[in-house]
């Protein structure tokens, strides 16, 4: 997609990742329409550029929020992209979670997400060509402990986009997936980033990350994984899982050891992007 042609509904535009890609798709001449439950880091965005930035404030997990995004949508003048970028993350054992937590993870990540893409599906296929993004993860293809939540969550949004690709193959819609890796952003805690550091495992900048997205966008790719040695693993896992198996099982005593140390503001609540 032409971006000075892209005109784009992007959730999750006040996180990290979120914040880079708005700069650079306005930057590449792209129209947004920002939708997050605080209103205040959405106008200081609008603020910096009045002519290209529309906000609404709405939480997209309440049928209520997913209206007046629509509402928004048609105001807008329509969209011919969906930008799916919320979401929460929990770095834990199963057995510490907190049941409410659970269900508010999946919520926001899974059902909130599928339910505003049906919400704004009909707005797209008015359009001479759409685009639906997902913003999905390394763990939505390798399960990894400490995070086994998130990564169901993730795992059910690539198996959503690829559905859902296969579903609008007939259309002008086309569903892409986009997979960072570990990236310096609010979402991972200092006790994610210090077992990161332990493990030698790259965290990406955002602004990196969002140079990435927009260049899947401009080329449509169906499906991008980030980094390496990331994308090699996440083709072993899907052949040769056992052996991923093996490696993650010497990584064990680390990440439980991480996973036990929970940084005092940490209320086993899950850390938002929102």
């Amino acid at each position: 997609m032409h971006l000075n042609d892209c005109r784009a509904l992007l959730t999750g535009a006040s996180g990290g990742i979120g914040q880079a890609l708005v700069e650079r798709l306005v930057s590449e001449g792209a129209r947004l329409l920002l939708v997050g439950r605080q209103l205040e880091p959405l106008q200081d965005l609008a603020l910096r550029h009045p002519d290209k930035i529309s906000v609404v404030q709405a939480d997209i997990c309440e049928r209520s929020g997913r209206e007046a995004v629509v509402a928004a949508a048609q105001r807008f003048g329509g969209i011919n992209t969906l930008i799916n970028a919320a979401g929460v993350n929990c770095f834990s054992l199963l057995e510490q979670h907190d049941e409410q937590a659970i269900a508010e993870l999946i919520g926001i990540n899974v059902t909130a997400t599928l339910q505003l893409t049906h919400r704004l599906l009909p707005l797209l296929r008015q359009q001479a060509r759409g685009l639906v993004i997902n913003l999905g993860s390394t763990f939505g293809s390798i399960g990894y402990p400490g995070f086994s939540a998130y990564c169901a969550s993730k795992f059910a949004l690539r198996g959503f986009s690829e559905a859902l690709r296969r579903e609008l193959a007939d259309t002008q819609v086309k569903v892409l997936y986009f997979a960072p890796r570990a990236t310096r952003t609010s979402m991972n805690a200092a006790n994610v980033v210090a077992m990161n550091d332990e493990l030698n495992v790259t965290m990406d900048d955002p602004l990196s990350v969002a140079a990435q997205l927009v260049e899947a966008i401009r080329r449509e790719h169906e499906e991008s994984y980030l980094g390496w040695p990331e994308k090699l693993f996440v083709r072993l896992n899907s052949l040769l899982p056992r052996l991923v198996d093996q490696a993650l099982r010497k990584q064990l005593p680390i990440i439980q050891r991480f996973a036990r140390s929970k940084p005092p503001s940490d209320k086993s609540a899950p850390r938002a992007l929102p």
